[in-house]
């Protein structure tokens, strides 16, 4: 494990890399497409001024639409972090640091398993993205497994509630989480530009840092090198440690391209590694823990021509990921490995005016997976084949906005060998398409308020998991048994909100429902396996997810600042009329700022209501309030912004569970807890 002596390194190396001039830049073409971009992309601008000012930029979303819109014209309910807002949230794990977003929620085994909820919907029912491409993780295949993506060198994430992948794929009902870092440069700076971190965060004693820059190698050349790093101990909480729960994450990325007139062509690898625990001490689990290790390298192709003619831009994405991921047993038992690789390749154009369409984009997406499995696990070997083709529309009706999209994906699962005698059932291959869509349509109706709904139809299949498992998986404390004649999903989604924009008061409003045929999840049968483990049997029940979201933020005079959410979500099985086990409850926050030019305060308070209505062998959860403070202050040294934020979380030490939160039974949320981040942009 990296010591702390070398946190410091790396923060000296970040700010060495900072004092660095770039190499001399570039032609004017180039330092006018440079200039051009910025200007477009006034989101990734930041302007360092000689006197200290709040690095406060637009909130502009490009994930899952056209193109670059700000949150308060968007089709759908969506939220960006970025700069000051970023690291203000930035956590340990990235469901962690977007959880403040209504209808976000975070389901965990420990403080390395962290995985995101939106609108009671989770695993590949959301899309996890990391620079608009799958990230090939098996993060949707337990809630022990964790993210092979770290947060903490992100530029920006945007996060979309509902149906409105159509250019991603066509299961992500609950929605799109996209980590932008710009991994292969779109531009040359006339300058090295990047950033350095530091974190540390007391309910784990963790320390972690990470630093980032891009420079001009030549006139076409751009270079983008980052390095991250972090480390915890066991989870403290208001009754003890939470033993085995240590985590060890570690990354690196390099990344370059040509650029030119014509637009850009280049490469980027990275490479993630993560060691975390498991808890044990539930009925079946090691009474020790399980570590698991988890390694991830991805190298990508990506590049953009703007051709002169009809289309605007030309996009063409090629990749390759490969993932192993380790569950060992004291002492050095190899329980569970699971191997994945992927192959990817996707081209995309895009265009701007055309007859009625203000925009819109043209595109196909070939995938191979191949998928290994060994220890305890009886799951076959297996392999994965998708196509897919998708039209994403935008017409300007004025004073309506209307955006239609229609894609079709067909998936191959193929098992190493057929068993019409395997006890689950008869373990085959299979083939599955279906074509999803969405229509959406923004109404503004006054000046300040606007009306906006959108309705969607997704399709999912089972995963390799779902299918075929059978046998023990300890580190999630379950008996997994698949179905190898599950359908696929289609689900129905429908949002309706309403917005208010105003100077001093912004608001939103969503109300949605989502029908889903198939519905697949793991069963609890309340019955042991004979290693004493809880049996889980995957079924297909058709359900439906209603809900609501609203948030406000209100700056009232003298420099406070307002802010409040709520969320709730209601799953029901529809032939038994059965609660959907795992919903979270009604929760919300409150919070009150105070933000002047050099510094900031805000107090909040987070809160969740009991949640009583609960799945077959479900236990109830009681609600609680938990009290936070965050402050920071903002300052210019040698040219540039630095920036410090001290958050304390759970002022009270408060004893508290959360409904999604695996190990519940045995271990509440963190106690009071102190994390402090630093971060100086160059």
């Amino acid at each position: 494990m990296m010591s702390r002596r070398s946190y410091i390194l790396l923060l000296l190396l970040g700010i060495t890399l900072a004092g660095v001039p770039a190499p001399a830049a570039g032609s004017t073409a180039v330092a006018q497409q440079v200039e051009q971009q910025a200007e477009q992309q006034a989101a990734d601008t930041v302007e360092v001024a000689a006197e200290v000012a709040a690095i406060t930029l637009p909130d502009i979303v490009v994930t899952a639409v056209l193109s670059p819109t700000a949150v308060s014209e968007t089709i759908r309910p969506s939220a960006v972090f970025s700069d000051e807002t970023l690291q203000r949230q930035l956590a340990g794990t990235l469901a962690q640091t977007v959880e403040s977003v209504p209808g976000v929620t975070v389901t965990s085994m420990g403080p390395g398993t962290s995985q995101p909820v939106i609108r009671g919907l989770s695993g590949d029912r959301i899309l996890v993205l990391e620079d608009g491409q799958r990230v090939g993780d098996i993060l949707s295949s337990g809630p022990d497994h964790a993210s092979a993506l770290a947060p903490s060198s992100a530029r920006r994430i945007d996060v979309i509630r509902g149906p409105s992948a159509i250019l991603y794929g066509s299961n992500a009902l609950g929605g799109v989480i996209n980590v932008i870092r710009e991994e292969v440069p779109q531009a040359v700076p006339d300058r090295a530009t990047g950033f350095t971190s530091l974190q540390g965060q007391g309910a784990t004693r963790g320390i972690g840092g990470s630093s980032q820059v891009t420079f001009g190698v030549t006139e076409n050349i751009p270079l983008r090198v980052e390095v991250s790093k972090r480390e915890g101990g066991d989870l403290r909480t208001p009754i003890g440690r939470l033993i085995g729960t240590q985590t060890d994450v570690r990354s690196v990325a390099a990344g370059t391209s040509w650029v030119d007139d014509w637009g850009y062509a280049g490469g980027s690898f990275r490479y993630f590694a993560n060691d975390y625990g498991i808890p044990g001490g539930f009925v079946g689990g090691h009474t020790n823990a399980v570590r698991t290790e988890q390694e991830r390298a991805a190298g990508r192709f990506r590049s953009v021509i703007r051709p002169e003619g009809g289309f605007e831009a030309i996009e063409l994405d090629a990749g390759y990921t490969w993932y192993r991921h380790h569950e060992r047993e004291p002492p050095d038992i190899l329980g569970a490995q699971y191997d994945r690789e992927i192959v990817s390749g996707e081209a995309r154009a895009r265009h701007a005016g055309w007859g009625p369409f203000a925009s819109g984009a043209v595109g196909a997406r070939v995938s191979w997976e191949d998928f290994g499995f060994a220890g305890a696990l009886y799951t076959p070997n297996s392999r994965r084949r998708t196509q897919a083709a998708y039209v994403l529309e935008q017409i300007q009706l004025d004073p309506v906005t209307v955006e239609a999209g229609l894609r079709y994906d067909r998936v191959e699962l193929e098992p190493d060998q057929e068993d019409a005698s395997s006890d689950i059932g008869h373990i085959r291959a299979r083939s599955f398409d279906a074509v999803s869509g969405s229509l959406g349509a923004l109404l503004p109706v006054t000046g300040q308020f606007t009306l906006g709904g959108s309705v969607g139809r997704a399709f999912r299949t089972p995963d390799v998991h779902e299918l075929y498992s059978e046998g023990p998986h300890l580190a999630a404390n379950s008996y997994d048994v698949g179905n190898p004649s599950l359908g696929t999903e289609t689900g129905l989604g429908i949002d309706v909100f309403g917005r208010v924009t105003g100077q001093r008061l912004s608001a939103e409003a969503t109300w949605f429902r989502n029908t889903i045929a198939g519905y697949i999840f793991p069963q609890a049968t309340g019955e042991l396996s004979r290693v004493r483990l809880p049996i889980y049997q995957f079924v297909g029940e058709d359900a439906v997810l209603t809900g609501f979201e609203s948030q406000l933020e209100w700056s009232v005079p003298a420099g406070l600042r307002l802010e409040a959410a709520a969320s709730y979500v209601r799953g029901t099985i529809r032939a038994s009329d059965e609660p959907l086990p795992f919903m979270p409850p009604l929760q919300g926050r409150v919070a009150i700022g105070y933000s002047p030019v050099n510094w900031f305060v805000e107090a909040e308070t987070r809160l969740a209501a009991s949640q009583e209505r609960t799945g077959r062998f479900e236990e109830p959860t009681d609600g609680y309030a938990i009290l936070g403070l965050s402050g920071g202050v903002r300052f210019t040294f040698a040219g540039r912004p630095h920036v410090i934020t001290l958050h304390l979380d759970n002022i009270g030490n408060t004893e508290y569970r959360r409904h999604l939160s695996r190990v519940k039974e045995i271990m509440p949320e963190a106690g009071r807890s102190l994390s402090v981040t630093y971060r100086v942009v160059y």
